[in-house]
């Protein structure tokens, strides 16, 4: 075990495997959750989740291998959504192996970023308030598309609007509470008892909260006639490679639809989620320290970028560092060996198929909408009392649920940032520095909705 110099961070294998094991349970429904996700932009069930196990496997066990960090990765959450918006098949802007293009090429501009270390400087541009802001409001954006899965909220896509509500029908035809499906539907009704159980779950701090709630609420389907378990009977536990998107991404696609909007589009958005994920990992489990926490960290991120093309090659939405690797950095992980055994666990988790398969929706949905809660936490940090930052801290928050887009919130808040401080700053008022490279984004994304939208 010289490999993880447990020595040298005053770890054990036991402690360090027992971590893994707490950071893996945190984190192990996204395996359940990102079929569904990602199964909204037509892609299939059974191939994400491969993609999924896979993916998180290999690039967890690469980071502890090469950086000895207990940091584990998976197919991120808000990007994954992001990733289903963009090639909705309810009218999103392309298919999804061209969005899967769009992640590998990213992930390409990800690796030559932190090779030259502009990735670094590009994040510090950014005022911490809205780093925060747009955790927020990917925290909303998720909680919506939980609410839709689950059947608590009824949308459509109509005319120029891309997200809508209709009234739905709670006890008869006469809807008197708009927006809540009818109460009479298993499936709603399941929905609500997911929710209710995985709350208490997380605020009794049960290690695993999610995880749990997801296998509870399955389990309470069945005689609700939710769950559908028929399909174990001839489940053939061996995993399934007939049907697979290996190497399905269209990169001829990517420039069809516009290689410098596909960037924007995916890069921009995955930029300040993956960085802002693994610096606070890092951070938390004191390994950013000195110059050799500084090289650790750059190749952490280099592992970081790696994974986020060897995903779309095995055909899933961008991997990224997981926050609730903080979970096994609190139950002691401090080294590589940590997030080895979560990268061996996702791997062992190709067997549990059948056991995906018979997730309803109504279970995974308030898993989503947990996350969003957990996401929501980040509004405290924002620095309110300065309206500077406040302002545009909203709009970026507000925007995100209410145009159903991540890019949309980006954009708008930045540029809401730039103008205001420019304004002050003309005015000789207190006002926020203005990073040269904002100036930049904030062009590009103006540009981006002049020309491409």
């Amino acid at each position: 075990m010289d490999l993880f110099q447990l020595r040298r961070y005053d770890t054990t294998v036991g402690r360090e495997i027992a971590a893994g094991l707490t950071t893996f349970m945190t984190m192990a429904y996204i395996i359940f959750v990102n079929p569904l996700v990602l199964s909204g932009a037509g892609m299939d069930k059974n191939a994400v989740f491969i993609a999924t196990c896979l993916g998180a496997g290999i690039v967890t066990i690469l980071m502890g291998l090469i950086v000895n960090y207990p940091i584990a990765l998976a197919p991120g959450m808000g990007l994954n959504a992001y990733f289903a918006v963009i090639a909705s098949t309810h009218g999103g802007q392309m298919s999804w192996q061209t969005a899967l293009g769009c992640v590998f090429i990213s992930g390409i501009v990800f690796i030559i970023l932190t090779v030259t270390k502009i990735r670094q400087l590009l994040v510090t541009a950014v005022p911490d308030s809205l780093k925060y802001a747009i955790t927020v409001g990917i925290g909303l954006f998720i909680t919506i598309i939980g609410f839709k899965i689950g059947g608590v909220m009824n949308m459509q896509y109509t005319g120029g609007t891309p997200l809508s509500l209709k009234p739905g029908d709670l006890i008869d035809n006469n809807s008197w509470l708009p927006g809540l499906s009818s109460l009479h539907s298993p499936a709603t009704a399941l929905t609500f008892i997911g929710l209710l159980i995985t709350g208490l779950l997380m605020a009794l701090r049960v290690p695993g909260a999610i995880l749990i709630g997801i296998i509870l609420t399955t389990l309470i389907g069945i005689p609700m006639g939710v769950t559908n378990v028929s399909s174990l009977q001839n489940a053939t536990w061996w995993p399934n490679f007939s049907n697979v998107n290996f190497g399905k991404l269209d990169l001829a696609g990517v420039f069809h639809y516009g290689l410098i909007s596909a960037l924007f589009t995916f890069t921009f958005v995955e930029l300040f989620d993956t960085f802002g994920t693994l610096v606070g990992t890092a951070n938390k489990a004191g390994l950013l320290e000195g110059a050799e926490g500084e090289r650790r960290l750059g190749r952490a991120m280099l592992v970081d970028a790696c994974g986020v093309s060897i995903g779309a090659l095995l055909g899933t939405s961008t991997i990224t560092a997981f926050v609730e690797s903080g979970s096994g950095i609190a139950a002691g992980g401090r080294t590589g060996l940590t997030a080895t055994t979560v990268g061996v666990l996702f791997l062992l988790s190709l067997f549990l198929a059948p056991i995906a398969g018979i997730i309803p929706d109504a279970a995974t949905a308030p898993a989503l909408i947990m996350v969003g809660v957990l996401m929501m936490s980040a509004v405290r940090l924002i620095e309110w009392d300065n309206l500077a930052l406040a302002i545009p801290a909203f709009f970026t928050i507000i925007t995100m649920p209410l145009t159903y887009s991540i890019s949309n919130g980006i954009a708008v808040g930045f540029t809401f940032f730039l103008l205001i401080n420019a304004v002050l700053w003309l005015l000789r008022r207190e006002h926020e520095r203005i990073h040269w490279l904002m100036v930049i984004i904030v062009i590009l994304a103006v540009w981006r909705y002049i020309w491409f939208v």
